[in-house]
């Protein structure tokens, strides 16, 4: 370890302003565990951790009582495992008024040293300073780095931007009930550019499409080839490309692994299932991937039901040149739905199907009790569609002993009483704005 360099670079983080932050709806609770936050690349981890250093700059914490440690810098290339105590002790020796305070300690990808976590549980274990973390797939999955620090940590999921968010970022602070038309005509406009390009704030930050386009495709390529190939030492780099497409392909649909052993077969692609199932496996570690499972009372049924994929963002759409709208929109309701249920661990997601197939898009469960039942619908204009949605959820209202269902929708607005129960119908941005 070059001690003067790691001087340098404690002395250039003190005298470095923050970088310009735009708030996020999820933020860094205090706690006394060691706070992981994990996420796809590119969603915005590290500017996570900027905002609470900031917030603890504005309750009056001193800057000189933050370490913060990005291991991706040059200057912390070759620091091992046995040295992070050192760096500590280098930042008193520059700031010795802080011997008896707290320090709060940010380490921003730290799996990029080997035993990282021995160091990270003996600075938690000696001193119980803050703790904050982020994790990258490339070498170590942020859901590995909550395991290795063995019951220690809280682990916070970082998503693409939602629909607040993503109007947040643009300039837009939306009060639903007090919207005019000019305001809403501009709110559709942004809307229909969330549904096709998402949520990554990079993206949703750049005004050129062209650029935007390149820069998915440059995060595709990393989930592939970093996330992917590199950690995992695949050896077939097509067969995982192949394999990505027809996930992408996919999303919004039930989707089996033997359906896609099927297809390739025919295609004269020589892979085993067994190879599949962990392609399958490293996408969803990658967060680059949700699976929605089918609901069912017995969790051995629902493990071997067949999932619903759903993408981290539908900008990946664009890329592959689908332009259903109706699967982005319930990819993206699905996105909205994993926001909201963040704040609350106990809940989660499924899909209902009955023995008759009839479908509806989302469960929000609490155990084996279903508290919501969703359907989403572009348009209920059509009679035959309205009918058809309508007619599965008042299935499944009357199977789990609901009494009010929803339908999200493009535009549609109201509520009706139909066989006892009531369908509450409300437009995707009123819903998620709310």
């Amino acid at each position: 370890m070059n001690r003067d360099a790691i001087k340098q670079y404690l002395l250039d983080f003190q005298e470095r302003p923050l970088p310009p932050l735009k708030p996020r709806t999820i933020t860094i609770r205090d706690s006394l565990k060691i706070q992981v936050i994990i996420g796809a690349r590119r969603v915005g981890k590290t500017y996570l951790l900027y905002a609470k250093m900031d917030e603890l700059i504005q309750i009056g914490v001193r800057k000189s009582q933050i370490l913060y440690l990005n291991f991706e810098n040059p200057a912390l290339n070759d620091v091992t495992f046995q040295e992070f105590k050192d760096i500590l002790e280098i930042h008193w020796s520059l700031f010795p008024e802080e011997l008896d305070n707290n320090i709060y300690l940010f380490l921003d990808e730290p799996q990029a040293i080997e035993k990282w976590d021995i160091a990270i549980r003996g600075l938690y274990d000696d001193y119980r300073f803050p703790m904050f973390l982020t994790g990258s797939s490339s070498k170590l999955l942020g859901r590995e780095i909550a395991t290795s620090i063995r019951g220690r940590s809280l682990t916070i999921t970082l998503l693409p931007l939602s629909l607040q968010e993503f109007l947040s970022f643009r300039g837009y602070s939306i009060d639903p009930a007090k919207m005019s038309t000019k305001t809403r005509a501009k709110i559709t406009h942004l809307m229909d550019e969330f549904l096709s390009f998402g949520g990554f704030p990079e993206i949703v930050l750049e005004p050129d499409e062209g650029e935007k386009m390149r820069i998915l495709q440059d995060y595709l390529d990393l989930t592939i080839y970093r996330d992917i190939v590199d950690r995992y030492g695949v050896k077939s780099g097509r067969l995982m490309k192949d394999f990505l497409r027809f996930i992408v392909t996919s999303a919004s649909k039930e989707t089996s692994i033997n359906k896609i052993y099927k297809t390739f077969k025919s295609q004269g692609i020589q892979v085993t299932k067994t190879t599949l199932y962990d392609y399958f496996g490293m996408l969803e570690d990658a967060l680059f991937l949700f699976p929605i499972r089918k609901f069912e009372y017995s969790l051995t049924k629902e493990n071997l039901s067949i999932p619903k994929i759903y993408l981290n963002d539908v900008g990946f759409l664009k890329l592959y040149n689908i332009e259903d709208f109706g699967r982005k929109f319930e990819n993206t309701v699905c996105l909205e739905l994993l926001h909201q249920l963040q704040g609350d661990p106990l809940k989660h997601l499924h899909y209902w199907k009955s023995p008759d197939q009839k479908e509806v898009d989302f469960l929000i469960t609490q155990g084996n009790v279903v508290m919501t039942a969703i359907q989403v619908c572009v348009s209920l204009v059509d009679g035959i569609t309205k009918e058809r949605e309508i007619r599965a959820l008042l299935a499944c209202l009357a199977h789990f002993q609901l009494t009010e269902g929803l339908i999200i929708t493009l535009e549609e607005d109201g509520l009706e009483e139909i066989d006892g129960k009531q369908i509450r119908m409300v437009p995707f941005w009123k819903w998620a704005l709310s």
